[in-house]
């Protein structure tokens, strides 16, 4: 199906929107490094939060080298400056770009979700390759131009989901499309998690310390006062205009492994059940089902369902545990076939159900894999990307539709993916993109 021709209009508006650097200047699919030592020239943009794991993760690497360090709390980039000494330091991405855009190769975006769009997509038009860490982005419409933007330039990319690269996620994939359970008719995810608040908007606000600049940081998004506790540094994940709480967050993770192994699309339909929306946070706890087109490692028809909050892990999976007897961790999936059921805790191996299944064929024969140096090397003309935002943008616009879905708990949301629109409630299609602000 091509996805594109229903869209063409609202995606020029969108990158229109998304227009925050002019310069356009797209580089082939695998740069030269601009290094004369032939190291790919990193800017990382977040340097706070999950950007010190990523930033760990490019420095143990002998041909990657980060030259810009940018940073809207200058306590963060200090300390980021301290272990990149060298690098050039900036509060604000666009005078990044202004300033070094002839002199990177790639960009490390590790900013909250909602500036994953705004940055990847100024970063791309510079034709720089990009790591952008989990979400891909926001909401839907901006994963699906993420997606097309870097597949029609040809630019390397990988979304930050390190877990897709251990063995025990590609030992489950490779038992799965191995047929070892037989079809899969079943799905069940879940996290403990509980990115979510029943708060509403603050009613009073605190003065932002001096080393934020509290402008840059909303960014794109509208314009809020500053409140102690509730947006900088870690609760943004839980608020609607800055992260995607627990399922678009912890779902990332937790569905890649049987999406990815049962070679899933688009959904069909979702419903989340949860507390009404409050139009500022997530909801602290939900459970969203849904409906996926079968594919070749599918029974004809795939039941998916999620679950956080309190209600993970699931108190009962039909056909599974029902009476109890099997432990479910905090975190984890089970998928449901004809020959049996498949287990994998998060970051731990999978488990089957009869046991002796498992134990039934060899073990899948699998080397390490660098998730930052399959990127880097990808960059530098080594190899594929195992993540990349072609594979990222549809994971993520499914899991997104089930946090539109929160808006309007207990209602199934029926998903037209080529018109890229709710087709049998379009009031929820507000909620598939959003304005941006002049910053």
């Amino acid at each position: 199906m091509n996805t594109r021709s229903k869209y063409t209009a609202n995606r020029r508006d969108f990158l229109k929107g998304l227009g925050a650097v002019t310069a356009f200047s797209i580089l082939s699919s695998r740069v030269r490094a601009s290094s004369p030592n032939a190291r790919l020239q990193i800017a990382q943009i977040g340097v706070g939060g999950r950007g010190k794991g990523n930033r760990a993760g490019l420095l143990r690497l002998p041909n990657a080298e980060i030259v810009a360090l940018c940073d809207v709390d200058s306590l963060a980039l200090a300390e980021a400056s301290a272990e990149v000494p060298r690098a050039k330091t900036f509060a604000d991405y666009r005078k990044l770009f202004d300033a070094m855009g002839d002199s990177i190769d790639a960009v490390l975006v590790c900013t909250p979700d909602h500036m994953h769009a705004p940055i990847s997509t100024a970063a791309m038009k510079l034709g720089k390759h990009v790591y952008c860490e989990k979400p891909l982005a926001h909401n839907v419409v901006e994963n699906r131009e993420l997606r097309l933007l870097a597949e029609e330039n040809g630019l390397v990319t990988q979304m930050g989901i390190q877990v897709a690269a251990t063995i025990g996620q590609r030992m489950t994939v490779e038992y799965i499309k191995s047929g070892l359970i037989g079809p899969v008719s079943e799905v069940h995810v879940w996290s403990n998690k509980k990115w979510g608040s029943d708060e509403t908007l603050p009613s009073t606000s605190t003065r932002a310390p001096d080393h934020l600049d509290w402008g840059l940081w909303l960014g794109v998004a509208e314009e809020r006062l500053y409140r102690d506790e509730i947006f900088h540094p870690g609760q943004w994940r839980r608020l609607l205009d800055f992260g995607t709480g627990t399922l678009g967050d912890m779902g990332v993770h937790i569905f890649d492994t049987p999406y990815r192994a049962l070679e899933l699309g688009a959904p069909k339909w979702v419903r989340s059940e949860c507390r009404q929306p409050n139009g500022f946070s997530h909801p602290v706890s939900m459970t969203t089902e849904y409906q996926f087109s079968s594919t070749p490692y599918t029974a004809k028809r795939l039941k998916w369902m999620w679950y956080d909050g309190e209600n993970a892990p699931p108190k009962r999976i039909p056909g599974f545990n029902e009476d109890g007897a099997i432990t479910l961790p905090n975190q984890g999936c089970v998928m449901i076939g004809e020959k049996g059921a498949l287990m994998m805790p998060h970051l731990s191996g999978p488990q089957t159900f009869p046991r002796e299944l498992i134990r039934s064929v060899p073990r899948p024969e699998l080397d390490p894999i660098d998730h930052h140096g399959q990127w880097v090397d990808s960059c530098l003309g080594k190899g594929e990307t195992g993540s990349p935002f072609s594979y990222g943008g549809p994971l993520c616009e499914a899991l997104q539709l089930g946090v539109v879905g929160a808006r309007f708990p207990g209602q199934k949301l029926t998903w037209n993916p080529g018109a890229m629109k709710i087709s049998n409630l379009p009031e929820a299609n507000q909620y598939l993109s959003r304005e941006y602000r002049a910053f």
